[in-house]
């Protein structure tokens, strides 16, 4: 269970969380706009969020995104959190939006089998792309696959504590690999708007849930409601 799971979970254990996260996230009002290129990275970029994630009570963090080494072997990135929980951890990248270590859903990190696509650049309306992957840090048994599908909306105007952005809207439906004997698996629903003015995500609306296998049957158990926003953007050297 991830970082910020377990927060909500004890969350929920005190009968503060209601209410069932899953439905569609509203979606309309992008247009279109020119081809968003990779980003030209450097060491010393740096991004840093503030997260909220809750329904009546909320939790609140600060996230922290630097580029610390570019090499023939890829681009590293050292990714902190403090706030409702501490915690960091190392991102290893192909390029910019090719990821071979690093987070999808929760805080903590996956060895994905193939390389998440995270942005399959360049970016433009009406794009899509689909793809299943292990943890393959994960036994394949019981663990399945995460099923995670992507499309780009196109431009729209997006402000965050950081300024207001263009950026491009994409919508990601996402199956992760946490079913068991007794759940299915998690169901994400996620809207992510790249601003190519700084390079990386500006805002993120993250909602997700589960179904139980036992009890009532198809009881729906809420998980994410979280909203991720850009506070600050540092160029590198």
């Amino acid at each position: 269970m991830g970082t910020r799971s377990t927060m909500l979970v004890v969350a929920l254990a005190a009968g503060v969380l209601a209410g069932c996260a899953g439905g569609p996230i509203a979606g309309g009002g992008a247009t279109s706009g020119p081809a968003a290129e990779a980003p030209k990275w450097s060491v010393g970029s740096r991004w840093v969020y503030r997260g909220k994630d809750g329904y009546r009570q909320s939790i609140n963090w600060e996230e922290t995104h630097e580029v610390t080494a570019i090499g023939a072997d890829g681009i590293t990135v050292r990714v902190t959190a403090k706030g409702a929980f501490d915690a960091e951890r190392t991102e290893l990248l192909s390029s910019p939006g090719v990821v071979r270590v690093g987070a999808v859903s929760e805080f903590e990190s996956d060895r994905f089998d193939p390389a998440l696509i995270r942005y399959q650049f360049p970016l433009t309306q009406g794009q899509s792309w689909t793809q299943s992957m292990r943890n393959a840090d994960k036994p394949p048994n019981p663990f399945g696959a995460i099923q995670r599908r992507v499309l780009v909306d196109g431009y729209e105007s997006v402000t965050t504590p950081a300024g207001t952005f263009n950026a491009v809207r994409m919508r990601i439906i996402m199956q992760l690999d946490d079913g068991t004997v007794w759940r299915y698996p998690t169901e994400c629903n996620y809207i992510v708007w790249y601003a190519p003015e700084v390079g990386a995500m500006v805002k993120e609306t993250q909602r997700s849930f589960y179904r139980e296998k036992e009890g009532v049957a198809g009881a729906s158990v809420p998980g994410q409601n979280a909203t991720i926003e850009l506070v600050s953007y540092t160029a590198g050297r």
